[in-house]
Parts: C-alpha cells; structure tokens; sequence
C-alpha cells in the first residue's frame, strides 16, 4: 500500500511539474529593459504602449522572453523632439538590455517677417490636458476639448500634428489644408487608452489537483492502518 502512496505522490509531482512548464510557457520567463535618458519626466512608449516616466535618467520596463517581442520606443517630452528606435534585441530570462535615448530641444520655427498675415488651427480633442505638437513644435496643451495654434500664412507649412498624452495611444495625421489670412482650419485628433500589458494567467487546475492528490495519499494511508 505504501508503494501505491509513493506512486500517487510521484504522479503528482509529474503533473504539477507538467502544469508549472505549461503556465511558464504562456506567461513566459522575465527579463528588463533599462531605458536610459537625459530628461527626467520624458515618456516612454513601445509599440505606442505607454510604459511609464524618466525617473533620475532611467525607466525599467518588464518583459516576458516568450512573448511577442517590441519593435519600437519612442521617448517625448513636451518642448522636447521626440526620441525613436527600432529595438533588434529581446532580453532573455534574467537579462537585461540597456537602451539610450537622447532628448533634444526641439526647434523653434523661423520667425515670418513683421506684418506676415496669420491663420489659425483648431485642434479638438477628446481628452484635456493633451499636448499638441505640429511637426516637432510644441504648441501647447487641449483645454475644454481644443486648442487654438496661430501660424504664419507666410511661412513653411506644417505637414502633420500629433497629439500625446500619457497613458493614451498618440495621435498623429496629416495636415492637408492651410488657413489663409484670417481663416481658421479645424483639425480632430482622438486618444484611445493605451493597452494594459496583459496578466500572466493563474493555473487553478494545479491547486485542484495537488488538494486532490493529497486527500487520495490520505485515504490510501487511512485504508492501510
């Protein structure tokens, strides 16, 4: 009888073994990585996921090995161009990769000659507190659902907008229409939350089969006194 108790504890063993190598498939093994930067408070995305923000030069990130592997990152920061990469390299189990990522301010566009004629964009949002950028140009933030941006009619047209903010996807789109003197252009921008990294799924049917092992060692033992 007591062989057939060791052999009951054995297959147990083989099958909490089974479904640990199972759960660890799906949520997969950890590894880091460390995004270095130069401005603290920059935001970071991969993928357009928002990640979280630059605290004294470095974020650390959290990824599965045997999950879908990031493509990009990007670091923002109001007045600031926006930072981006291609990532080539997933870190192993344990591991982690190091990335640098350098802010520079972004630049101011070239005063029109005094008396240019000036134009006006509208830019409506769904979420206040936004930041607008045209180009790499920072303009301001949504207040309301909108922000007004004068521009120079004189001067080098905006080609595309974008619209940020952390813990939503960025808006970007291009600009195809241009206010004359006086006019004004709206412009839509919407921001959806950015995806939530999803959970490591618990394997319930492991505790259920560890309760029922042991209450079948147990009344094998019982059976044999």
């Amino acid at each position: 009888m007591r062989k057939v108790c060791l052999s009951g504890i054995l297959l147990l063993s083989v099958i909490l073994l089974a479904g640990a190598a199972s759960a660890a498939s799906v949520g997969g093994d950890q590894g880091w990585y460390n995004i270095h930067c130069n401005v603290d408070g920059a935001a970071v995305y991969m993928d357009g996921e928002y990640k979280g923000e630059i605290v004294n030069g470095i974020l650390t990130v959290p990824v599965y090995s045997t999950g879908t592997p990031y493509k990009t990152i990007s670091v923002e920061m109001p007045g600031y161009t926006t930072w981006f990469e291609n990532i080539d390299t997933n870190p192993a189990m344990g591991e982690q990769e190091d990335i640098y990522a350098t802010l520079n301010p972004s630049t101011e566009p070239t005063p029109a000659p005094i008396g240019g004629d000036t134009g006006y964009y509208v830019v409506y949002c769904n979420v206040d507190g936004a930041d607008v950028y045209f180009g790499s140009d920072y303009k301001g933030q949504t207040a309301n659902g909108e922000l007004t941006v004068e521009i120079y009619t004189t001067g080098t047209p905006y080609t595309t907008y974008s619209v940020q903010k952390s813990g939503y996807t960025p808006f970007t789109a291009q600009i195809s229409d241009y206010p004359a003197k006086g006019e004004t252009v709206k412009l839509h921008a919407t921001l959806n939350p950015a995806p939530q990294p999803t959970k490591s799924p618990v394997a319930p049917g492991i505790i259920m089969i560890s309760v029922m092992g042991a209450l079948l060692c147990g009344f094998l033992i019982s059976r044999r006194e």
